[in-house]
């Protein structure tokens, strides 16, 4: 069976990323701009609190899996982790340098959502092909 990368799940991955984006990104700003909390503070929690819904919601909803083990919980928090490292630790000093004039809250800010663009292609391919692969899938 020949994979397509973009099916009826990537819709499902996408309606569960728009609940995930609501939560998170309103606990990230949140906690940025009104509780004055650090940059990486701030959007840990967007994706703590984001993680534990999207893994839910893409298990049972997005990729319909049935297999439940602890090492499946390991993929999972891996994959986020390593996802929201490359895409955090890659956009602040990217918009950093392209932002020199603004202002730290100013840079801050965009970087947290270029953050949020390149976690979401990285942890989709995550996911799909690492987390919740079902075994007659192949890349």
């Amino acid at each position: 069976m020949k994979l397509k990368l973009i099916d009826k799940t990537t819709v499902k991955f996408i309606i569960v990323g728009i609940i995930n984006t609501i939560v998170g990104t309103g606990v990230m700003f949140i906690l940025y701009n009104v509780f004055r909390a650090s940059y990486w503070f701030s959007s840990a929690m967007n994706y703590i609190v984001g993680s534990i819904v999207s893994y839910f919601l893409n298990k049972y909803y997005t990729f319909q899996y049935k297999e439940s083990s602890f090492k499946q919980i390991l993929k999972f928090i891996l994959n986020i982790s390593i996802c929201y490292f490359i895409a955090y630790g890659t956009a602040k000093p990217l918009v950093y340098k392209v932002l020199q004039g603004f202002d730290a809250v100013i840079r801050d800010n965009v970087a947290m959502l270029v953050g949020m663009g390149i976690f979401v292609v990285l942890n989709y391919i995550g996911q799909r092909f690492f987390v919740f692969k079902k075994k007659e899938e192949k890349v």
